[in-house]
C-alpha cells in the first residue's frame, strides 16, 4: 500500500514511506545497524521496561516544554542529532532539516560528513546549531573544520568518541552501500524502480562531502563504506588529552557524543565538557552494548548537576522523551526519527516528524500531570525488572 505523508502519525509509518521512496541500499543504510542489530532493537525496547506513574488534578492547561542545552534555549526537549550523508536521502538534505528545526525552535546537529557546507547552513538558519566532529588523522583537516564551524556561527561542538573503528554493518555489506553509491547492475536496478530518487540524485547538484572534499577523495569522488571510512580515515590514537585539547581549541560549549559509562561521564566533567550524549551510535558500532536509556539514571546519579546529559538513540514516542527526562536527562536527540521523514518528503517530512513528536510530548505531559520539564522526576518511573 502506498502511504501518504498526511497519514504518517508516528516514526514507524514514516519509516515505511521512506522504504517506498528509497533504493534498497540507501534505505538499509538508514535502517541498519551492527552485527545482529540486538543493540539497535534494545535502544527502543528499553523504554518499554519502564512505566510512567501519572498524577491527576494538576491544572495542565499551560504547558512549557522548553529546555536549555549548551546555552541554547530550545522550544522542545528533543532535537535533531547529527547524521551523515543527508543529500543521499533527499536532494535538499541538511537544508531541509535546518529549516524544519528552525520552525520548531530546536537544535540542529550537523555531521562532519555533511553534504552541505557549514557556511551555507550558517547563513541559512537562525536555529541553534551543533557541529559534530570526527577526529581525523589529518590534523590540518581537523583545524580547518573547527575554523569553518566557528566562522559559520555554530553554537556548540560534539566530539564523537565511539567510532574509533567502523562497526560491522552487515546490511551494508549485503547491499553494497557506499558513499557515493557505487554503480553496479544490482544498484542500477534498484535505482530504476525508484525513478524519483534517481532523477534527483543524478540530475541535481553533484553529491559530495562538503567539508571533506578538499582534503580527502573518499566519500565524495571515491566510493567507500562508512565503516571503512571510520577505520581508515579517523585517528585511532585519540585519547582524553586530545579531547581536552579540542575543547580548549573550540573555546565554546563542548559535548562528548558516545559516552556510556559512569567512569567516562566523570572524566568528561574533569576535562570541562559542557555536556555528554549517552549514545551507542544508534546500535551501529558495538552490538551487545547497553541502550542509552538503560544507562541514563546511573549516569545522572553520578554527574547530574555537574554536566548536561543528552539521551541519544531509540526515541520513537513522546513518552520515551519524558521517561528519559524523568530519569535524569537534560534533553533527548534522535537521528532515524527524522531521517525516515527526510527521505519520505524532505522538509515537509521533517516538519511532520517534529510536529508528531511535539504533539505527543505536550499531550503526554498533560496526561502525566506536569506543566514544566523540571517537574519530571524519578518518582514517576517504575522499572519492571
Amino acid at each position: 500500500m502506498f502511504r501518504r505523508l498526511a497519514n504518517c502519525h508516528n516514526v514507524d509509518e514514516l519509516r515505511l514511506l521512506a522504504k517506498q521512496r528509497l533504493p534498497g541500499p540507501i534505505f538499509h543504510y538508514i535502517d541498519g545497524a551492527a552485527d545482529d542489530e540486538v543493540t539497535y532493537r534494545r535502544n527502543t525496547a528499553a523504554f518499554e521496561d519502564c512505566d510512567l506513574v501519572p498524577n491527576v488534578l494538576a491544572g495542565v492547561d499551560d504547558v512549557d516544554m522548553s529546555v536549555t542545552v549548551m546555552g541554547q534555549k530550545l522550544d522542545m526537549p528533543l532535537f535533531c542529532s547529527p547524521t551523515a550523508l543527508q543529500r543521499l536521502f533527499h536532494h535538499d538534505g541538511e537544508r531541509a532539516v535546518a529549516r524544519a528545526a528552525q520552525k520548531f525552535g530546536t537544535l540542529f546537529g550537523v555531521s562532519s560528513l555533511t553534504t552541505v557546507s557549514l557556511a551555507e547552513i550558517g547563513a541559512l538558519t537562525r536555529a541553534p546549531k551543533l557541529f559534530q566532529f570526527y577526529f581525523h588523522k589529518d590534523r590540518g583537516l581537523n583545524d580547518a573544520m573547527i575554523e569553518r564551524a566557528k566562522a559559520a556561527g555554530f553554537d556548540a561542538m560534539a566530539l564523537t568518541v565511539d567510532t574509533i573503528t567502523g562497526g560491522n554493518r552487515e546490511r551494508d555489506l549485503h547491499t553494497g552501500f557506499t558513499s557515493p553509491p557505487r554503480l553496479t547492475l544490482k544498484s542500477l536496478a534498484s535505482f530504476m524502480v525508484h525513478p524519483g530518487w534517481a532523477l534527483n540524485y543524478f540530475f541535481r547538484e553533484a553529491f559530495e562531502l562538503a567539508e571533506l572534499k578538499s582534503h580527502v577523495q573518499e566519500g565524495s569522488n571515491v566510493s567507500v563504506s562508512v565503516g571503512d571510512y571510520f577505520s581508515t580515515m579517523l585517528d585511532q590514537s585519540m585519547n582524553w588529552q586530545d579531547a581536552a585539547d579540542l575543547r580548549a581549541k573550540w573555546g565554546g560549549p563542548f559535548c562528548l557524543k558516545g559516552v556510556m559509562s559512569v567512569a567516562d561521564a566523570r572524566r568528561a566533567v574533569e576535562i570541562g565538557a559542557s555536556a555528554i550524549m549517552i549514545s551507542n551510535h544508534g546500535g551501529r558500532q558495538l552490538d551487545g552494548s547497553r541502550a542509552p536509556f538503560d544507562q541514563v539514571a546511573e549516569i545522572a546519579d553520578a554527574v547530574g548537576g555537574d554536566i548536561e546529559i543528552i539521551l541519544d538513540g531509540g526515541i520513537r514516542r513522546g513518552t520515551h522523551v519524558l521517561k528519559a527526562l524523568a530519569a535524569g536527562a537534560t534533553a533527548c536527540s534522535g537521528g532515524r526519527m527524522y531521517l525516515y521523514a527526510l527521505a519520505a518528503a524532505g522538509q515537509k517530512g521533517v516538519e511532520k516528524a517534529l510536529q508528531n513528536m511535539r504533539s505527543e510530548i505536550e499531550r503526554d505531559m498533560k496526561l502525566l500531570g506536569v506543566t514544566r520539564i523540571e517537574e519530571l522526576t524519578g518518582d514517576m518511573l517504575r522499572y519492571r525488572s
